[in-house]
């Protein structure tokens, strides 16, 4: 199965705070996607690179950023 990013793409990554997570995040907006939230539960409230705020559960990060995709470490 093929999935593709486009310009509509609004990605919200589980377990942005963590090593992988932070890591493979920053290629990602690097390389132009748009990273609208991420989410480590115990550490919502955070920004992720003075940008990219960080929620509890998924539910409030797609509810307050209208994130369609998900990308999990």
């Amino acid at each position: 199965m093929s999935i593709f990013a486009g310009k509509d793409t609004r990605l919200l990554v589980q377990g942005i705070t963590g090593q992988e997570g932070s890591y493979h995040t920053a290629r990602c907006i690097d390389y132009g996607t748009k990273v609208v939230a991420g989410v480590t539960p115990g550490k919502g409230g955070q920004v992720f690179e003075d940008k990219i705020p960080v929620y509890d559960t998924v539910k409030q990060g797609v509810d307050e950023t209208k994130a369609n995709t998900s990308l999990v470490f």
